[in-house]
C-alpha cells in the first residue's frame, strides 16, 4: 500500500484495488487541497477541516462515505469505525470523534482523527494488531505530544505517522511536530510518502515516520 499525507488529518491510502481518503479539509484552513478521487472517504468528525467532501469525487462507481462508528466493506477492504471523543470530557467540549481501522493487504491501519483522550480497554480491543498508526500530536484540539506517546504505548503499532500539527500557512494553533519528535528520540525517519508491504513492516521497535505534506498530490 501507498500512503500520502496532504496536511492536517487528510491522507490518501492506495492499494492495488482501492483508494481511501481520510478527512479532506476545507482550503479555508490555509492549506491547498486539489480535487481527489477515491472509492471510500472516511470522515472522523463533522468539522470543516475534516469533512470537506466537495474535494473528493468517485473514482469508479459510487463513493462510499463513512462518517461514524460501525463496520463497512467495499471491494474486499474492511473498515471499522470506533466511537471516541474529540476531548477528554466525553465530547462535552468538542463532540464525538471516530477512529477508523482499515484492514487490507495483510496490514492494519488506524486513523485516530481528532482523538482527545487516552483509549479505554474496550476501544483498544477493537484496535488489536494495528500495524500503522496515524496519530494527532499537535495538542490544543487533540491529544498533546506527551499523550500521543502514551497512546503509542497503549496500541504498540509497528509504524507511527504523526499528523494534525503546525504547518506553514495553517490557520490553527497547533504545536510543531518537533515537540513530539523530541519525546521519541532518534527513531524518526522522513519520507515523501510511505510505500509498504506486510513483509516489510518493522519486526521489533516502533518506527516513527514523518511524511512530507503534499497538499496538491492527487488521490486518484
Amino acid at each position: 500500500m501507498d500512503l500520502y499525507w496532504h496536511g492536517q488529518s487528510c491522507f490518501t491510502l492506495k492499494t492495488k484495488d482501492i483508494t481511501i481518503v481520510f478527512d479532506p479539509f476545507d482550503p479555508a484552513i490555509g492549506l491547498a487541497l486539489s480535487k481527489m478521487s477515491a472509492d471510500i472517504v472516511c470522515i472522523s468528525h463533522n468539522h470543516p477541516d475534516h469533512n470537506f467532501l466537495e474535494k473528493v469525487k468517485p473514482k469508479k462507481d459510487d463513493l462510499l462515505v463513512i462518517d461514524g462508528p460501525g463496520e463497512y466493506e467495499k471491494s474486499g477492504v474492511v473498515v471499522e469505525g470506533i466511537a471516541t471523543y474529540h476531548d477528554s470530557e466525553e465530547g462535552k467540549k468538542r463532540g464525538p470523534n471516530t477512529i477508523y481501522v482499515v484492514r487490507c493487504e495483510n496490514i492494519s491501519l488506524g486513523h485516530l482523527g481528532d482523538l482527545g483522550h487516552l483509549l479505554s480497554d474496550k476501544q483498544l480491543e477493537k484496535m488489536d494488531g494495528i500495524d500503522i498508526l496515524l496519530l494527532p500530536v499537535g495538542g490544543n484540539y487533540t491529544i498533546s505530544a506527551s499523550e500521543a506517546s502514551d497512546v503509542i504505548n497503549q496500541i504498540e503499532p509497528k509504524i507511527v505517522i504523526p499528523m494534525h500539527y503546525r504547518l506553514p500557512g495553517l490557520k490553527a494553533d497547533l504545536a510543531p511536530v518537533d515537540d513530539f519528535v523530541k519525546l521519541e528520540g532518534d527513531s524518526c525517519r522522513k519520507k515523501d510518502y510511505l510505500s509498504i508491504k506486510a513483509q516489510n513492516l518493522p519486526a521489533e521497535e516502533t518506527e516513527i515516520v514523518i511524511l512530507a505534506c503534499l497538499p496538491r498530490r492527487q488521490g486518484g
